[in-house]
């Protein structure tokens, strides 16, 4: 459990705004990020060529997407963190941390509908091969969180079993490991609030939500890797990757304890806001996300557990009697998951319901190739409705009520033509 995984030997030189440079230290978070980005991209791309995706275009897109995740995760963090930089110098300094995953999420997902838009290319074919990525990304990713020791969950009871402590406990870093501090982030807080000495090797025992939001990644990508075999519409596995992350991540915040993530919104009490959120997360899912399930027995017993949660949770922390009720915010994470989870359950829906009318035109890909062909097809058909028309139009002339009258304004020329002296 280190933040640097080794260094380069460097000449040292002086170098402008970064001054004398002896060596090169190569970070473990830095790594885990480089890595998830060139898993992401033979996944993709590898998704998106079996979806029938322009390979050229989804590689760019791919590169796009990936430099706007990274600069939206930055800029959530500064958002959220102002304090923190003191020159626009500090913004810039990426290796000294500081990236918020839902950032990513957004700042990706506003890259890749430019980009698209841009070269007339639908967004949701995409979003549902770029999803599996966002899980393997999160998977491996957050590896490089727990070596860092960044992102870590609440101190853990005593009755917790041995492994989980031992996972939980981060180190007091020697002297000079980096420029900025010298523990790991959970190290710092705890001697901050005077829970360990100033001297001591290590943190208390808390929880490693790094690694629990690693195994969230994984079951997620098991779970899209399902929905794809099983696909009704277009869109289908990106909204619902966002839903379970949504929900997945808003329990996890629960036992966060990094002060860096931010709080917002009104005060309330702890054991009404959180688990409402969880409840209304719930209800979506039972409202919307389960009607897509066609086996009954699994969308009731699905329905049942997903309000189980909200349920646990408002018992855990309701307080006892007479007890004065601890009064808390919404992190900045929670807002994102809450918001987004619901819209994508919404969205879910509603695709679900146009894809059992129009389950053919649900899974279209639509590129800009297609359409012409459609438009050739379709021409010929008003040109056949005309000639019904006049067909039909010119059937009464051919009655039998209408013969009568041609012969009678025959017959006053006739005899007339036979009046004619010759």
């Amino acid at each position: 459990m280190h933040p640097i995984l080794f260094r380069i030997p460097f000449p040292g030189w002086e170098l402008p705004l970064l001054g004398k440079i002896t060596s090169i230290p190569i970070y473990s978070y830095g790594v885990m990020l480089g890595l998830s980005i060139v898993v992401g991209w033979y996944l993709t791309l590898g998704l998106a060529k079996r979806d029938g995706l322009p390979q050229e275009e989804m590689a760019n897109n791919y590169v796009f997407t990936a430099l706007m995740a990274i600069l939206g995760s930055r800029v959530l963090y500064v958002v959220t963190n102002p304090d923190e930089f003191k020159s626009l110098a500090d913004i810039f300094a990426l290796r000294r941390g500081g990236l918020v995953a839902y950032g990513g999420f957004l700042g990706g997902f506003l890259g890749s509908w430019l980009y698209l838009k841009r070269k007339k290319l639908p967004l949701l074919p995409w979003a549902d091969v770029a999803v599996p990525s966002l899980a393997t990304g999160l998977m491996i990713t957050r590896v490089g969180c727990y070596l860092f020791g960044c992102d870590y969950g609440k101190r853990l009871s005593d009755t917790a079993p041995g492994v989980l402590k031992r996972l939980g406990t981060f180190p007091h870093w020697p002297e000079g490991t980096l420029d900025k501090g010298t523990g790991s982030p959970a190290w710092v807080a705890h001697v901050e609030r005077h829970l360990v000495a100033g001297d001591a090797s290590s943190s208390l025992p808390v929880h490693p939500t790094q690694i629990y939001e690693s195994l969230v990644g994984l079951s997620l990508f098991a779970l899209v890797m399902l929905q794809r075999k099983h696909q009704k519409f277009r869109g289908q596995v990106f909204l619902l990757f966002t839903f379970a992350y949504g929900f997945c991540r808003y329990s996890l915040e629960i036992l966060r304890d990094d002060a860096e993530r931010g709080e917002y919104g009104p005060q309330m009490a702890e054991h009404l806001l959180v688990p409402g959120g969880l409840l209304l997360l719930g209800l979506a899912y039972i409202f919307f996300i389960a009607r897509a399930i066609e086996l009954k027995p699994l969308r009731l017993a699905t329905q049942a557990v997903a309000l189980l949660p909200a349920l646990g949770l408002f018992l855990a922390l309701r307080p006892p009697g007479f007890a004065e009720q601890v009064l808390v915010r919404l992190s900045t994470s929670q807002w994102v998951a809450l918001l987004t989870g619901l819209a994508a359950a919404f969205a879910y829906n509603t695709f679900s319901d146009a894809a059992k009318a129009h389950p053919e035109r649900a899974m279209a890909l639509e590129l800009p190739g297609d359409e012409a062909p459609a438009a050739e097809e379709e021409a010929p058909r008003p040109k056949k409705r005309k000639k019904k028309k006049a067909k039909a139009e010119a059937t009464p002339e051919a009655t039998p009520e209408a013969a009568p009258e041609a012969s009678t304004d025959e017959s006053p020329a006739d005899e007339g033509e036979k009046l004619k002296p010759a």
